[in-house]
Order: C-alpha cells, then structure tokens, then sequence
C-alpha cells in the first residue's frame, strides 16, 4: 500500500477526545440485524453534535440474506426505509457499499460508498470521523484505493470484542478479517469498540421499549417494532442494541471509556496477538449503559408526530 505512515504523534494528537461539532459517516449493515436501525436514529437525532455527512451501505452475510451482495442491497434499503420513517431527504447522501470481501488486500473492493469516502476525506478541512458498525469492507477499500485519506480520517470501528476476551469470532470481523487486519496495521487513527465484554452492556428489552418510545411518533414505534419482531419469546429476554456505542464516543466522552493502547494484531486464525512497539490506538474498556440509553430515548421522543 503506498503512503507515508504517520508518525505517533500525529496518531497520538487525532485521537484526542473528540469536541465541539463533528463531522461524520456513518458506515452500517443496516438489515443485518436491528442495533443499526437505532444507531443510525441516534445519529441522526444528534444533530447538535454531529454531521452527519453520508451514510454507506455495508455488506453482510446471515440468515437474513443470500451472501453480501444481498445483504448490502437490503441494508441500503433498510437506510432509506429508516430515513422515511424520520421524514429525511436522504438524496445523494445515502451510497451502496461493496457487494463483496476482501479477498486480496491489493485488490479493494470498488464501490459507490468507498469513493464517496475518498472525496470526502479529501475535501475535508477538518478530521472526518468515519463510525463504522458492520464489516469494515468499504472503509478498508477506500485507504487500500487512496491510502493518502489516512491523514485526513479517524475510524471508529464496532467489530472485534476486547483484547482481554477468550476469542475474537465477532460478527463483523469475522465478515471479512483481510480488512480488519488492514484497519488495524494501517496507521490509521481508530478507535476501537470491541462488542463482547463492552458494547455488550448495552441491552435493553421489549418491555422497556414499549415503555418509553412505543406509540409515541413514526420511527419509535418502528423500532420496537423490529425489536419485537426479531424474536418470538421475550420473557426476562435483553438483547445487545450495541451499535449504538460508536456514536455514544462521540456524542458525550463521558459516555464512552477508552484508553491508549499499542495497536493490537489479528492473526488469521482472528485472534488478538500483541506488539507493545506498534503504533497506538484508542480503545473503548467501559459504557455508561444507562446515560447513553437516555440520551437515545429523549432524541427519540424529541420528534412528536
């Protein structure tokens, strides 16, 4: 990969607690499964601190689509259907993602969203925060076409769990673990969200959905309704809604505990191994579960209709 690796203090000064308005895209696999769906609600409902320039569609593989392609069509479908819930004019901000992984990390995988990311970058005066939730496809594409965006981007990644957990078979790395591996070798500012041990905190139940934002306009009765869709019996059942951790970081830095850390590696069997002359990176070790579902619920109650 061409381009000059940044030095630590250039990483070091980048991942900085973020402050003031921030700028942002918000990379998703939107119908993967329902954490998405909140988190892009979170995000755009934050207008007071957040930007929220672009949203790409991110590719995905489960039981709810045929291979990645697929996955990625319906997550950019699910944006749009979210978006229309909100009563958002999503033209020429919503962008499809790769319909494939990595498979070589010389051959990105070109897309839409991967060069809507380029210009971005490249027009941006100030640091372009990219929160990415699901396989970190199109993100990795885009350093691997322009490697030159590193200096202008920081990464907030959801994928992987913490460094300290038993095994690292987490969704979203699993997905496609060339380009976690790029992430994590790059130089790039990032922040890491690991989910098992972290995000995992963030649950919440049917119950307490129906509680505070069910009936109460469009999109809150939306998402509980995709909540309890996703599962038949909810007795004394809490599901991790933990995408919406990436966007917690930036919205209140007391939301989100993280620390300094020498960049961990991913082997290919997708485990942590650990280098303490690597380049550092910010990683998350703690959320404040309860003030970060507050805050979701009152931007989600702010729409009265």
């Amino acid at each position: 990969m061409r381009g000059i690796f940044p030095s630590d203090e250039f990483i070091l000064d980048r991942l900085r607690l973020p402050s003031g308005k921030i700028d942002m895209v918000l990379d998703t696999d939107a119908y993967n499964e329902i954490d998405d769906q909140f988190a892009l609600v979170l995000a755009l409902r934050s207008a007071d601190k957040l930007n929220v320039e672009a949203v790409y569609a991110a590719p995905f593989h489960n039981q709810r689509s045929n291979g990645p392609a697929d996955g990625m069509e319906k997550s950019y479908e699910e944006i749009l259907r979210v978006m229309d819930q909100m009563k958002i004019d999503y033209k020429g901000s919503v962008f499809k993602g790769s319909r494939n992984y990595m498979k070589d990390i010389k051959r990105p995988c070109e897309s839409e969203a991967a060069y809507d990311l380029i210009k971005r970058a490249k027009e941006a005066t100030k640091p372009l925060y990219v929160v990415a939730i699901g396989a970190i496809t199109n993100i990795a594409s885009a350093i691997s076409i322009e490697p030159c965006i590193i200096e202008k981007i920081v990464v907030v990644w959801l994928g992987g769990n913490a460094v300290y957990w038993p095994h690292n078979e987490e969704f979203n790395l699993m997905q496609d673990v060339l380009a976690a591996q790029l992430i994590f070798n790059c130089g790039v500012p990032l922040v890491h969200i690991p989910c098992s041990g972290v995000a995992s905190h963030l649950t919440t139940s049917l119950a307490e959905l129906e509680k505070h934002i069910d009936g109460k306009n469009a999109i809150g009765s939306y998402l509980t309704k995709i909540f309890r869709d996703y599962r038949q019996d909810h007795f004394a059942y809490a599901k991790e809604i933990w995408d919406i951790a990436a966007l917690a970081y930036l919205i209140d830095r007391d939301f989100v505990h993280s620390s300094i850390i020498s960049s961990p590696l991913i082997n290919d069997q997708m485990n942590w191994s650990f280098d303490s002359r690597r380049h550092f990176i910010r990683s998350a070790y703690y959320i404040n579960r309860n003030e970060v579902f507050k805050d979701l619920f009152n931007k989600i109650l702010f729409d009265k209709g």
